[in-house]
């Protein structure tokens, strides 16, 4: 079952409210996004670390709902 990218940036948001997200469908399937996520949370978070907060933030979808996700994570400037 494919998910939204709204159903996607809601669980993101829920983790992150003050995240600015960007999300992209890449094949028009529901399945394989490219997600940007601007959060002040990953401060002092390795790429690694941040990437996994996001995931984390998905609970549980990746690999099942959601197939891919191209991620793309920064600290505000």
């Amino acid at each position: 079952m494919a998910m939204q990218a709204y159903e996607i940036e809601e669980l993101i948001k829920k983790t992150f409210p003050d995240a600015i997200i960007k999300i992209e469908d890449m094949a028009g399937d529901g399945d394989h996004y490219s997600c940007y996520v601007e959060s002040h949370s990953f401060a002092g978070k390795s790429r690694v670390q941040q990437h996994q907060m996001v995931y984390q933030a998905l609970d549980g979808r990746m690999g099942g709902q959601l197939h891919a996700l191209a991620l793309q994570t920064k600290i505000p400037s």
